[in-house]
């Protein structure tokens, strides 16, 4: 969402933990321009959930990454404004980034086997993060790594603790690296797509234990994933993106259960659950669009079976909907 189309979230009743607005994110190389994130502003509160719903390329984890800036440098552009707790994450040099990282915001990776170091126990990979944010004692710090582990609910932390990552499953995997992501409590958490390597009953539990420790510490989550029933069980607010930009915004329960945007519609008609069992599954047509060439208008409207000539000629602005939240189309009225 562009600056001019920009609708302030009202989140006066808490503090503001992250802010972001009018970022965009570019990948630029000798063979073309990737417009990965385009205008995403987004505001979270302490205490809250913020789900960010899509398909596959729709610049969910970029946008993710971006907040803690870990794209690489020498080809991603960042412009816009990053502040979390109040700091101004793109002015942050690398000592102070460093810093930032793991005590004011952690991220939990897609897949934990390739974000855990292979080379070390689970609890020394705890011990050395507490080590590196705070002035303790080997002693203390591993000690805290045990109560993490505990924490988490990983069995026999004990002997979990001296285990290498490859030793353990992918369920215990990701447990580790949730401890890991809290061990100096941050005060906003990152999670991208948390859940996809798991299978459905370990899913629940990981969310579950989620939702726990966010509300014991405090915290407040972002947590990314195409996953609609993962945004059900965990999420207090709801971001739908497509083509880089958030198309509707609002509480899970407005807009799982009342989506407005004719993409949100189309997610919610292509999935199995809630359809009768001889109805044909309402796919949506088309592809989505090449993000080096991003059509002038909506970017939706060439899948679109509500689109007219309009949307063609420039994206759409930001329109009131739900309590406090918004759907970026210009027929919005009609098709509700």
């Amino acid at each position: 969402m562009s600056s001019r189309t920009r609708l302030d979230i009202d989140t006066s009743a808490q503090r503001t933990l992250l802010d972001v607005q009018d970022l965009n994110v570019r990948f630029v190389s000798r063979e073309a321009t990737v417009n990965a994130v385009n205008g995403v502003s987004l505001s979270l509160a302490a205490g809250e959930v913020l789900c960010i719903i899509g398909e596959s390329g729709s610049g969910k984890s970029v946008t993710l990454r971006a907040l803690m800036r870990l794209l690489p440098p020498e080809r991603a552009r960042i412009s816009g404004t990053i502040a979390i707790d109040g700091e101004d994450v793109l002015a942050l040099d690398e000592q102070q980034l460093s810093a930032m990282r793991g005590a004011k915001v952690s991220m939990i990776f897609q897949e934990p086997m390739t974000a855990l170091d292979p080379v070390f126990t689970i609890g020394d990979q705890i011990a050395e993060t507490i080590r590196r944010h705070h002035r303790v004692s080997r002693t203390e710090a591993d000690a805290r790594a045990l109560d993490l582990l505990e924490r988490v609910r990983v069995p026999s932390p004990e002997r979990r603790r001296r285990n290498y990552p490859h030793e353990l499953s992918g369920g215990l995997r990701q447990r580790a690296m949730i401890a890991v992501a809290l061990s100096c409590r941050p005060r906003l958490l990152l999670a991208d797509e948390p859940t996809t390597a798991l299978d459905a009953t370990v899913q629940i539990q990981v969310l579950i234990l989620l939702k726990k420790l966010q509300q014991e510490f405090g915290m407040g989550i972002v947590i990314v994933t195409h996953d609609l029933g993962v945004a059900a069980q965990i999420a207090d607010k709801v971001a739908v993106m497509y083509a880089g930009r958030i198309v509707e915004y609002g509480s899970a329960r407005e807009v799982l259960l009342d989506p407005k945007h004719p993409y949100t519609l189309g997610m919610l008609s292509s999935t199995v659950k809630g359809q009768e069992r001889n109805h044909d599954i309402e796919a949506i047509p088309g592809s989505p669009p090449d993000m080096r060439r991003l059509p002038p208008g909506c970017s939706f409207a060439p899948r679109c079976k509500y689109a007219k000539p309009a949307c063609l000629d420039a994206a759409p602005d930001a329109f009131p909907a739900h309590d406090d939240g918004y759907a970026c189309c210009i027929r919005l009225a009609e098709i509700a």
